[in-house]
Parts: structure tokens; sequence; C-alpha cells
């Protein structure tokens, strides 16, 4: 049961730093390449570090985690997350 709860986390650590991701990128189009550069680095940082403040508490707080198990299904979302974009309609 912690191993499934902690694979389950280590996903979703993942897919909660794209969300917030998309949140920081504005609906409106860039005026410049160095705006559209500013707003690419401030939601990458933004999704890093949210990234590695679950993975902090996470790995702090619940007690029964399978670190194992919750790095190993974070990893397989980094890597399968891109590859999305590769697929076809």
């Amino acid at each position: 049961m912690h191993g499934a709860v902690s694979a389950l986390l280590g996903g979703l650590i993942n897919v909660t730093g794209g969300a917030v991701y998309a949140l920081l990128i504005p609906g409106r189009p860039a005026v410049s390449a160095g705006q559209t550069l500013r707003i690419l680095v401030r939601a990458e940082a933004g999704k890093i570090a949210l990234i590695v403040l679950q993975l902090w508490l996470v790995l702090t707080t619940y007690d029964e985690v399978v670190a194992p198990v919750l790095l190993a299904a974070f990893v397989i979302s980094v890597l399968v997350f891109p590859l999305a974009l590769l697929v076809r309609d």
C-alpha cells in the first residue's frame, strides 16, 4: 500500500509542477524575444521550486514513504512528459 501511495505521489509531483508552469505563462503573446525568455525562465523556476518543495515535503512528512518507488515514478513522469509532444492526432 505504501509503495502504491509513494508511486502516486512521485508522479503527481511532476504533474503539479507542469500545471504551475502552465499557470505562470500568460494568455497573451509576448511583445519581444526578451519578454518571452523572462516569462519562460520565470515559469521554469516556479516549476522547479515547486517540485523541490514537494519532494522535500513528501520525504520529510510521509514516514512510510518507499523512496526508490517515489523517485522511480518521479523520474519516469519527467521522462514521459516531453514525449507527449511527439504524439500526433
